[in-house]
């Protein structure tokens, strides 16, 4: 199973939030680029960004902050947050970044989820957030009618390789990890599923690495590596 540990972006800095509430706000650090070179040192094999303000405005913002990660590190990165059009997309990848996450655009526009896996393959990830199993957009600020199962299965048959799949119940709020819901979406997949929201014990991973069989293939840790409740070193090495 990869450890994959998250930078949350704002205004140029490394931030978290507690369920995608903006009003909730903690700065972690002012300079990215070097907690992204902390957690390579650590044994990261990929990194998770998120441009919180782009996934609320509608556009890429903190593409800047990307290339100054990007020639700081020489692991991959991932990116999502305001990536609404294909322009978008070109926007992260010449700033650096080797895969590109897809969320509200993909939810409410079937084919532009269809160009953009067609135009760009693999390089494209579905990122579903859900509450309580619906799907939600905008920077989790509208929880839609979607079911976040079925969306998953379209993205699938659309050619989607991998899903990004969060509990925003759980998302900052260091309750534990949704496993039952995280087996649930990997069971009705055949691609890999990456688990995240509210990793915050090493009683998670193990939880996760025992429905890895599932498809579980990977995780993402936040808030918990920036509490200092979970050490990136030592989850790595379980």
């Amino acid at each position: 199973m990869l450890i994959i540990p998250a930078i949350d972006l704002i205004d140029g800095a490394a931030v978290r939030l507690v369920q995608g509430d903006f009003n909730k706000k903690t700065v972690y650090d002012e300079n990215p680029s070097q907690v992204a070179k902390r957690w390579q040192e650590a044994g990261a094999g990929l990194i998770h960004l998120v441009d919180l303000e782009g996934s609320r405005q509608g556009y890429p913002i903190e593409t800047e902050t990307l290339r100054k990660i990007k020639s700081s590190v020489d692991i991959p990165l991932e990116i999502g947050g305001g990536v609404r059009k294909i322009e978008d997309i070109e926007t992260f990848i010449n700033a650096g970044v080797d895969y590109v996450i897809l969320g509200t655009s993909v939810a409410l526009n079937d084919d532009f989820a269809k160009e953009a896996l067609e135009r760009y393959g693999d390089k494209i990830v579905i990122g579903i957030d859900a509450k309580d199993g619906l799907v939600a957009i905008k920077g989790w600020e509208t929880i839609t009618n979607r079911e976040a199962i079925s969306f998953a299965q379209k993205m699938e048959s659309f050619g989607a390789k991998r899903i990004i799949y969060t509990d925003i119940s759980r998302d900052g709020m260091m309750q534990g990890v949704n496993a039952p819901a995280m087996k649930k979406m990997a069971e009705s997949l055949s691609i890999p599923v990456t688990a995240s929201g509210g990793v915050s014990t090493y009683e998670d991973i193990k939880k996760l690495k025992e429905i890895e069989k599932f498809g579980v293939s990977s995780a993402i840790i936040g808030k918990a590596l920036y509490t200092g409740a979970i050490n990136l070193k030592t989850a790595i090495e379980m």
